[in-house]
């Protein structure tokens, strides 16, 4: 990129924004890529035919796989070894990303738990105190479980008296995990231990005597790879092996359903909560008493949350006549009787519901901000909680003793910030807040409604320098997901804040497909309608052209899993519109996702090639089947890793060989796929900063805009 006019961050400490002239950037050329074979692949969707040429890249344990993945990387690496700024966006990012992390503290037995990260740790470590303030000690350091910190806690949870604490661990950002059980007096592990676990971690019984989880039968082969069926929820009792575990509940007649057990806290009831999917449950029922489950709350239509059970009264979240959600309560020993406890808000999002204190709080969306209310068992407003500034809450969750509970508050110019908060008065004061490498004075998040295609108005975040002049000449990063009821809320990011810090501009686009407005966002978003969410991201990106935010050949996309299916599908729809385009673990092979281990679960999101009244609407915007010979396509970074195993690599495999072999213009098109890491869950920092590194240091190259260093 030559002759480009670029904008340069001359910062003093936290220096002013300064326009440079006229700079040269060094064009970088890409090696060849590798010769991709392809195959003779051509599938029959009910009278349409459909080539699949590199379908031989679905075998992940196949030599020749491991060969084109040696081959796409070599080449990806020569490309970015030659940008020069590569290693100063890393040190940026390092220091970024290096200040403490803090989670808000917990009581369980007679200790506060919480965790830690010192600033570059690999994992948070669990630390505890006797009281919180004082200082605390390491309780389990999951740095320890593994050499290169690859090893990461995905669930956790303590007995009812806090003696045993239960972790999952999963290796390599696996979705598998191990679960062991530690004595919270000795530290030690038990000799308990639990393999093929999915989705699932320990839920303890009431007793504090065992556990409930939710387990696959041992893969005979592909582990990573092959289709996940006849999930079961177990029961294990502490001190016995695995094989000794008692089977609670499985479904011979459907074996792509997940489940998962819920005791009642005073030991009298056990629920199994089923779903089909990602949306829609099941709730059955028993008491501990019994062996058979009836069915309290059939699905699958509607969404079931669990919140509480006391009295015999099951209190649960759900949409069924609430696109918005409620807040009800179902006698268990006469089902017929439903009360409304907290009714629908007539605008916003009833997001989940926590208790503590002998109280109830309501989190709510308004406008994909946060808000607190606090209620008594029988819905009975006690406040609305004044929270100390705008952005994402998390907390608000304690025991029914407790009179003092933590929570965090984040947003897009400041790290989670830990505030003490009193059931009684309402009153919040600060406990600790993080110190940060950047001065947050600087920067300014503004929400903005832009129309999309069909005059939906679409809400958007936008983070800036204050002093940034909107000329249309500014880097733009647009981020977005649009599915699977996810809420896109204000939360920091580092490697986002060193790119408005630069003079970029961080937009994060609200689509259709979360829940943001409640259910009939989502539904607006999935099966036949998820065009719309495409069309959302697209008006986003020429909203901010339009306004002078930025321009086309300063504008780049990125999204990751969903989003990755969201930034493939824009980028073959509107290859005109981006100059960069960074898709990440995504869906990109709509045929055939649901082949793979527990991709079927996103059949009521996504719809099913296997149905012929769905396969119309999934093939026209599948990312991978809409690529076109001889379409100068944008610069693009397809970012994978090898052990996902919710979004299998052979999604970006196949879909950035496809786009080489299409591309007619000399934009890079490139794969990343990293080593020992998975869907994103547990990545550790080391490999978060690498890869942030490498995806803005080819943001930058291919917008034409030179990172400048920051001036110490």
């Amino acid at each position: 990129m030559t002759g480009s006019i670029c904008k340069a961050a001359v910062l003093a400490g936290a220096a002013a924004l300064a326009t440079t002239g006229c700079n040269s950037m060094k064009q970088i050329k890409h090696d060849p890529y590798p010769e991709t074979a392809r195959g003779e692949v051509v599938d029959n969707y009910f009278g349409t035919e459909v080539s699949d040429p590199y379908r031989w890249l679905e075998d992940d344990n196949s030599a020749e796989t491991a060969a084109w993945v040696a081959a796409e990387n070599a080449v990806t690496n020569a490309y970015l070894e030659q940008i020069p700024f590569r290693g100063a966006i890393r040190e940026r990012l390092t220091e970024l990303w290096n200040y403490p992390k803090e989670g808000a503290p917990a009581k369980h037995g007679d200790w506060w738990y919480y965790s830690y990260n010192d600033g570059l740790q690999n994992q948070a470590v669990i630390c505890r105190t006797a009281e919180p303030g004082q200082e605390g000690e390491v309780f389990l350091d999951p740095n320890t479980l593994s050499e290169d910190g690859t090893v990461a806690l995905a669930a956790m949870s303590f007995s009812k008296d806090g003696r045993y604490f239960a972790y999952a661990a999963a290796a390599s950002g696996s979705d598998w995990v191990e679960i062991r059980v530690m004595d919270t007096a000795t530290g030690q592990l038990t000799d308990d231990r639990i393999e093929w676990v999915k989705f699932s971690g320990a839920v303890w019984a009431p007793d504090s005597k065992g556990f409930y989880y939710s387990a696959y039968d041992a893969p005979k082969q592909g582990v990573y790879s092959s289709q996940n069926q006849f999930q079961k929820v177990y029961y294990h009792t502490l001190g016995t092996p695995q094989s000794a575990d008692r089977l609670i509940y499985e479904d011979k007649d459907h074996p792509l359903r997940y489940f998962a057990a819920w005791p009642s806290d005073d030991g009298r009831w056990l629920f199994v909560s089923g779903s089909e999917g990602t949306s829609g449950t099941e709730i059955l029922y028993r008491r501990v008493s019994e062996t058979k489950f009836r069915t309290l709350l059939p699905g699958f239509a509607n969404d079931y949350r669990f919140v509480d059970c006391r009295n015999d009264q099951l209190y649960y979240m759900t949409n069924e006549g609430a696109s918005n959600y409620a807040l009800r309560r179902i006698s268990l020993t006469a089902p017929s009787k439903i009360e409304t406890v907290i009714p629908e808000h007539e605008r916003n999002l009833l997001e989940g519901v926590t208790t503590a204190g002998d109280c109830l709080f309501a989190t709510y969306l308004q406008d994909a901000q946060s808000r607190i209310s606090q209620y008594d068992y029988d819905g009975k407003p006690v406040r609305t909680v004044e929270l100390p500034a705008i952005g994402t809450v998390g907390g608000f969750d304690g025991g029914k003793e407790d009179s003092v509970i933590y929570y965090t508050l984040t947003n897009y110019t400041s790290p989670a910030t830990i505030y003490r908060y009193d059931i009684a008065s309402g009153e919040s004061t600060l406990y600790k807040a993080p110190e940060v490498a950047f001065d947050p004075s600087l920067y300014v998040t503004e929400q903005v409604f832009y129309p999309s295609k069909d005059g939906t108005q679409v809400p958007m975040f936008i983070t800036r320098r204050k002093d940034l002049k909107l000329d249309g000449k500014n880097p733009c990063l647009l981020y977005g997901y649009g599915g699977f009821q996810i809420n896109l809320t204000p939360g920091f990011n580092p490697s986002a804040l060193m790119f408005v810090e630069q003079g970029g501009i961080y937009c994060v686009a609200n689509l259709r497909g979360g829940s943001e407005y409640g259910e009939a966002w989502h539904k607006a978003g999935m099966l036949e309608n998820k065009q719309n969410v495409f069309d959302d991201f697209i008006a986003a990106a020429e909203y901010l052209i339009a306004q002078k935010y930025t321009s086309k050949e300063r504008l780049a996309i990125n999204g990751a899993s969903n989003g990755g299916l969201l930034v493939g599908a824009c980028e073959v729809q509107r290859p005109d519109l981006f100059a960069v385009c960074l898709p990440q673990v995504g869906v990109l092979d709509m045929l055939r996702y649901h082949k793979f281990t527990i991709g079927w679960g996103w059949a009521v999101e996504y719809g099913s090639s296997d149905n012929a009244e769905q396969f119309p609407y999934i093939y026209k915007y599948s990312p991978l089947h809409n690529i076109r010979e001889g379409v100068k396509y944008p610069a693009t970074l397809v970012m994978t890793a090898d052990h996902d195993d919710r979004v299998v690599p052979a999604h970006s495999f196949k879909f950035a060989a496809r786009m080489q072999h299409a591309q007619a213009g000399e934009a890079p098109v490139l794969i990343r796929i990293e080593s020992k890491a998975g869907h994103g869950a547990g990545k550790p920092t080391s490999k978060r900063i690498d890869e942030a590194a490498d995806m803005y240091a080819f943001l930058f190259q291919n917008i034409g805009v030179p990172y400048r260093p920051v001036a110490k």
